[in-house]
């Protein structure tokens, strides 16, 4: 896993995101948190996590989003100690290849399967939801060779297999309306009964207004 500070000024709050499956911190560059310092984890073609560089923070927000939510779920079991104060799920849930819960098993393995230059433009125009949108995101995409990604969702695949499930407790938990790839009735059945706060927002998988949103939202009430 890599995890890579966007910024670095020795406050005292940590705003830490676990981003989806084929990211880095490209689209992500232009949120710059007040107050705040800002550290995006990625690629889970390995779950180690370096949680020593995060205890000169007095308080944590945890955001994950979309494959983030699951890589979040497993590191976050293993140091109950951190000091979190609010845990945020975005598009995504703790059992990505599930039939009802998450992501199914076929088409996930068509995915891998079938994974080229072709096809994962095809998953991002999917999973930006409209032309304007991936046009957009096109601009920030992130700097990463699909063989690189392939890899990466071979590996998620098999460890979400062969580990235990995190029993890591989430506070909210955002669902997209239009989103096409955790589909929304699915997100519902995984987090009914198990967060303090289930919301519905007009937004596909990835939208950068979404993003924004979430930040100024954090920004005014922290």
């Amino acid at each position: 896993m890599k995890q890579y500070f966007i910024i670095k000024n020795n406050q005292k709050h940590l705003l830490l995101f676990f981003a989806g499956w084929g990211m880095d911190e490209t689209p992500f560059l232009t949120i710059h948190p007040t107050d705040k310092d800002w550290m995006i984890c990625y690629d889970y073609r390995s779950l180690e996590f370096d949680a020593d560089i995060l205890q000169e923070y007095s308080e944590i927000t945890l955001i994950a989003w979309s494959m983030g939510v699951w890589a979040a779920s497993q590191i976050m079991k293993q140091y109950p100690s951190l000091p979190l104060s609010q845990s945020i799920a975005i598009n995504g849930t703790l059992s990505p290849i599930h039939e009802t819960k998450g992501i199914t098993p076929t088409i996930f393995e068509g995915t891998l399967q079938g994974l080229n230059e072709q096809s994962l433009q095809k998953f991002q125009r999917r999973m930006c939801g409209s032309a304007a949108d991936y046009k957009a995101f096109q601009t920030v995409a992130p700097q990463r060779p699909v063989e690189e990604l392939k890899e990466e969702l071979a590996a998620i695949q098999k460890q979400y297999l062969s580990l235990p499930p995190s029993d890591f407790a989430w506070q909210r938990a955002i669902i997209g309306k239009s989103d096409r790839i955790f589909l929304p009735d699915s997100q519902w059945l995984a987090w009914r009964n198990k967060v303090d706060s289930l919301e519905y927002i007009e937004a596909a998988h990835y939208q950068q207004d979404l993003f924004d949103k979430l930040m100024i939202d954090l920004w005014i009430n922290n």
